[in-house]
């Protein structure tokens, strides 16, 4: 619901204004003078405010200039007599929206009422097409061509224009955001807001505010009336990442939303209408949860409607020189040069377990980008977040080097001969068996293969 501040300091035109507004479904607030309405822009989440021109005190030229100092994108109408026109013109060019003069019309007020607030949700998309990252453009960003992947985009294809709810489930960093851009991209409310909120990231409490906002002094913090995600996602996309962490006491309120399309701002008792599309993601498994007593079994089929399920990344090695290849340009626009893998880097990278999936990949591309020499990743420059399991920090802070390692020698020279003894010495106390040296080297079994061939390791024969 858009929001409307009324400033008048005569009574029946504020009445009628609050009425003519109100009647076209607009939440309305009233003040009597600037003095009265620069709080109610500070502590509330407006969309437009409207003012007399001529007040006592603070008039409308000032009133409109403190408001640009809270919130300069705030469209403010300016209300006139015909001696005022000079001034309104003035205020046009300090920032007002417009302005309209007395007597007017119920038409011509709705109009330009209309008109602004139009005008501030441009300014609001653009602003918020700026600040987002994830590209918005279709499939954008899903990268792999694995039999499993095709099915997973005939499907993103055939439910991105209806209106039904998503669950997509998966392991962490398989890209369930991405796929829910997509549903948003791919489907008629691609011009709406795709709103997202990570149900594991916040308290109970203020994961509620986020989702429906709250009324000023409904808490101790709430200084301010907010709007919530599902207002600001109305006509478009809410995204709930982490479904599964949502509280028991908060899936209660949600289904109602789910069912009625509405509900009240935490604190508030005015029903507000909503038209969202809501796409979930979990990376566990719901049903186990309902079994479990965790997860409200009514709320997990009306999530359920249709159900996407991304693999992990090792059950679609296939598509690992793909995504090394997008993770590459993508560097290379970043740093400013042109980047290439060797091709033993490249079967190091398909070879590893990948827990941490695409983004654990994309991570590791990213490190090796800044770390290897020349622009050309080679294998000494891989090191996947699943192997630093530890912090050489905590031993090594007050290791002195130079009691054994001669000055002279290249860096590149001492970590190759420090790493080629911990490799043997690991395999000769695990007696050769690779599984077991890997373990004891916090490495996975391929990584410490490709350093037993670098090294020339091998059990010799008796």
């Amino acid at each position: 619901m858009q929001t409307i501040l009324v400033v008048d300091d005569e009574p029946n035109y504020r009445v009628i204004l609050e009425e003519i507004l109100r009647d076209e479904g607009f939440e309305v607030f009233t003040a009597n003078s600037g003095t009265e309405g620069l709080p109610i822009v500070q502590n509330t989440d407006l969309d437009l405010v409207i003012s007399d021109m001529k007040m006592p005190g603070m008039d409308g030229i000032q009133f409109l200039e403190n408001i640009k100092k809270i919130n300069r994108r705030l469209p403010v109408i300016l209300i006139t007599a015909y001696a005022e026109v000079e001034m309104a013109v003035e205020a046009m060019r300090l920032g007002a929206f417009t302005y309209i003069a007395k007597p007017f019309s119920n038409e011509a007020l709705l109009a330009n009422v209309n008109k602004a607030l139009e005008h501030y949700e441009l300014v609001r998309e653009i602003k918020r097409l700026r600040d987002e990252i994830t590209p918005r453009s279709g499939f954008r960003g899903m990268i792999g061509k694995n039999e499993r992947m095709r099915s997973v985009y005939q499907l993103i294809e055939k439910v991105a224009p209806v209106a039904s709810s998503v669950l997509i489930t998966g392991e962490s960093g398989t890209g369930k955001e991405l796929v829910a851009r997509a549903i948003h991209n791919l489907g008629p409310r691609r011009d709406a807001p795709f709103i997202s909120v990570n149900c594991a990231a916040l308290s109970p409490t203020l994961l509620e505010s986020e989702l429906f906002g709250h009324e000023k002094g409904a808490f101790t913090d709430a200084v301010a009336m907010r709007k919530g995600r599902f207002e600001l996602a109305d006509t478009g996309t809410l995204f709930l990442d982490e479904i599964g962490e949502m509280p028991h006491s908060l899936q209660a309120r949600l289904l109602r939303v789910l069912q009625e399309r509405s509900f009240e701002r935490v604190g508030g008792s005015q029903s507000l209408d909503v038209d969202v599309r809501i796409v979930a993601a979990t990376n566990k498994d719901l049903k186990d949860e309902v079994d479990k007593g965790d997860f409200r079994e009514d709320l997990y089929y009306r999530l359920n409607v249709i159900h996407i399920h991304l693999p992990p990344l090792r059950e679609r090695v296939d598509d690992i020189p793909m995504l090394v290849t997008y993770f590459l340009e993508k560097n290379s626009e970043q740093l400013g040069a042109r980047l290439e893998i060797s091709p033993e880097a490249l079967r190091l990278l398909v070879g590893l377990p990948w827990e941490g999936n695409v983004r654990e990949l994309e991570n590791t591309i990213e490190r090796a980008a800044i770390l290897c020499n020349n622009g050309r990743i080679e294998p000494e420059d891989v090191q996947p977040d699943s192997s630093s399991l530890y912090d050489a920090g905590e031993w090594s802070s007050s290791l002195d080097l130079s009691q054994f390692i001669p000055s002279e020698l290249p860096l590149a020279d001492v970590l190759n001969g420090i790493e080629e003894k911990l490799v043997r010495q690991a395999l000769e106390e695990a007696n050769y068996v690779q599984a077991r040296a890997a373990e004891k080297l916090k490495i996975t079994k391929s990584l410490l293969q490709y350093k037993m061939k670098k090294y020339k390791l091998q059990r010799k024969k008796s």
